[in-house]
């Protein structure tokens, strides 16, 4: 029997998470939204039943998993009632507010012997699954360091309402992008552990509340009498256990031309190296081959990067519910990086390197 899904959050990502489960043969029973008009509206859309409230989704029998894409300080919440209520859950990142949240939700899960995944959905970019091909062949030898970078010229969300509102989301460009390049850093590196960081962080580009310039708004327009307390931008250095160091710099918004730098990963290894666009069509890989310098291009067919990459996460959602095979982004990939992401805003609260408190 195909996994039988409720959404529980309808804005924009939740519409793509219920687009991207019907693709993969998953059946969309109902969704929940604390405003009644966007349930109704993604289930007009995608089908299912909007509910009055979490509660009376959660009780239908008939619901086996919920995907949970709500504001990041609901997602403790949300997600261990889900548990409670013998849910399997696809969990948005990132994972809490705090470690601690972190650790609570898995220890529910736990409880409960449901799936829960985590919503790390980068790992399913068809360029990453490629390169990620090679260093599980030992292609790549010893990592020892990975740049990562992510940026936006005037790329805030929502200004003014809860993505840049510190006690509703955790942070800003860290919180938002960050997460997903830590991740998907780590999981290239065979799941390292992280051990330090130092780093800084930026603001006022982007919170500028009128007379912010930009060209598209993700979230919705500017609400000029909102709040925007979290950075725009941050750099970060993070080492790992084995001498592994990861370089991130992430940038809502930022005075760069268009198109000059995007959304990236450049590995290096004592093998080979590689080079890659998160939502690109291909990647190239630096290496040696009897004895002559060789890039080599892997061939993957690769349509829409985007599309496929959430068709990924709900083919690797559905495997773990319906076969019992291990999460893929599992409770520890959560913990680990909203472990660095704390080390990340402590260290440049301090102006010091902090440890990534992982116990």
């Amino acid at each position: 029997m195909s996994m039988r899904l409720g959404i529980v959050g309808c804005g924009a990502i939740g519409n793509i998470h219920a687009a991207a489960a019907k693709r993969q043969g998953v059946d969309l029973v109902g969704a929940w939204d604390i405003h009644e008009g966007r349930a109704a509206l993604l289930t007009s859309t995608h089908g299912g039943r909007a509910f009055g409230s979490l509660d009376d989704l959660l009780a239908m029998k008939e619901i086996d998993a919920v995907a949970i894409a709500v504001p990041n300080n609901l997602h403790a919440p949300l997600a261990i009632q889900s548990l409670r209520a013998g849910k399997h859950v696809l969990l948005e990142k990132p994972m809490a507010m705090s470690t601690a949240e972190c650790r609570t939700i898995k220890a529910e899960a736990i409880k409960a012997r449901r799936v829960l995944e985590l919503g790390f959905v980068c790992r399913g970019a068809p360029a990453a699954r490629a390169v990620r091909h090679f260093i599980d062949a030992g292609r790549f030898g010893r990592i020892s360091h990975i740049k990562c970078a992510s940026y936006r010229r005037r790329g805030v969300p929502g200004l003014g309402g809860w993505f840049t509102t510190k006690s509703i989301s955790g942070g800003g460009a860290v919180i938002d992008l960050g997460v997903h390049l830590i991740d998907l850093s780590l999981f290239l590196a065979g799941n390292a552990s992280p051990t330090h960081a130092s780093a800084q962080v930026f603001s006022g580009l982007g919170c500028r509340m009128r007379d912010y310039v930009y060209t598209a708004m993700w979230a919705g327009p500017p609400r000029l009498d909102g709040t925007c307390d979290v950075e725009d931008g941050a750099t970060a250095l993070i080492r790992c256990d084995g001498g592994l160091t990861i370089e991130m710099n992430v940038f809502w918004a930022a005075n760069l031309p268009e198109g000059q730098l995007s959304d990236g990963l450049t590995i290096l290894g004592d093998k080979a190296g590689a080079t890659f666009q998160i939502f690109g069509r291909s990647a190239k890989i630096a290496t040696e081959e009897e004895g002559r310098l060789v890039d080599i291009v892997p061939h993957f067919t690769c349509e829409d990067p985007d599309r496929e990459m959430w068709d990924a996460q709900y083919t690797q959602f559905r495997r773990a519910v319906e076969d019992g095979v291990a999460p893929h982004a599992d409770a520890d990939a959560g913990i680990r990086v909203q472990a660095t992401v704390e080390a990340i805003y402590a260290s440049a609260a301090t102006g010091r390197e902090v440890p990534v408190s992982l116990s």
